[in-house]
């Protein structure tokens, strides 16, 4: 594994432009074609630095090429308007702040005042558009909608403002209501999103991977904040969407490949296989077993 984080490492290294941002669209002769990538991708590339200087696994010298990047992208942090960008960034910084050490040593206290920043923005955002029946952040439930109470969690867990987890226990309530409705995982579909105004006829389809993923994520962290064991119960759900119980009972793992559909459409499985999907399942999985592990172990010593 050690390969590929040099290989991940030196990407993002690559990567980079001058002001600390990310470039995204690269041509096959590995020239990119774009100065600047868009928000989210950067707020992804802070999930997967902060991640990275977290890990007690990883090797001391690719955590300080991490710190580097990381150094160079944090001022950036403030500029954001994107809320999934600042969620991002936010869980991403979460992971560094909440896991102190791993030697690597960290000047923690830059790291805190953008997170704290950003979690209040989007704290503010969810006050004024919340309404009686609708406790969201924006108009509209569109892609990449855990992350946003995922990051009031994490917000905090890190800052210890109440309301900051009282938002995102309320919020991610919300989602339920709108993806548990037949008992199943059914994330919103992307083809039309569920606007404000729709209540609950939102769009069917295409439901995606990423989705299932984050909802894991969100799930698991509220667990470990709240110890709800019904957290738990709804991540492996959202985890047996990949495997099949989902609104076409189709599983979304290729028996051959091992590789990962790119969602369910109305006529069934999207039979391509991105990069983003394979990753969202890999992470859920693994994320899930590392859970698991963890509460035979307390088990066990208990």
């Amino acid at each position: 594994y050690k390969e590929l984080i040099y290989r991940y490492i030196s990407f993002l290294l690559y990567a980079q432009n001058e002001q600390g941002m990310f470039r995204n669209f690269m041509t096959y002769n590995r020239e990119f074609i774009d100065e600047v990538g868009s928000e989210d991708c950067f707020g992804r590339c802070l999930w997967a630095l902060g991640f990275t200087l977290s890990s007690e696994s990883v090797p001391v010298n690719m955590k300080l090429a991490a710190k580097h990047i990381l150094d160079k992208a944090l001022p950036n942090c403030d500029k954001l308007n994107s809320p999934r960008a600042k969620a991002y960034s936010t869980i991403g910084l979460g992971y560094l702040l909440d896991n102190r050490g791993y030697e690597c040593e960290y000047e923690y206290e830059k790291a805190e005042p953008y997170l704290k920043r950003m979690v209040e923005s989007l704290a503010e955002l969810y006050c004024n558009c919340r309404a009686e029946n609708w406790h969201w952040f924006e108009d509209i439930i569109a892609y990449g909608n855990e992350v946003l109470p995922w990051a009031m969690l994490v917000g905090y867990k890190i800052t210890g403002e109440e309301k900051f987890k009282d938002i995102g226990l309320e919020s991610l309530a919300f989602l339920d209501s709108k993806t548990f409705k037949n008992g199943y995982f059914k994330p919103v579909g992307c083809n039309g999103w569920l606007r404000k105004e729709d209540e609950d006829n939102g769009a069917e389809f295409d439901e995606q991977p990423l989705e299932a993923c984050e909802a894991i994520l969100a799930y698991l962290e509220a667990y470990r904040i709240i110890g709800d064991e019904t957290y738990v119960e709804k991540a492996i759900k959202c985890f047996k969407w990949f495997e099949g119980e989902n609104s076409k009972k189709l599983p979304l793992i290729d028996p051959e490949t091992g590789g990962c559909y790119d969602g369910i459409t109305q006529y069934g499985v999207n039979l391509n296989q991105g990069a983003e999907s394979l990753i969202s399942y890999m992470i859920s999985a693994l994320t899930l077993r590392k859970m698991m592990n963890e509460r035979v172990m307390n088990e066990i010593i208990s």
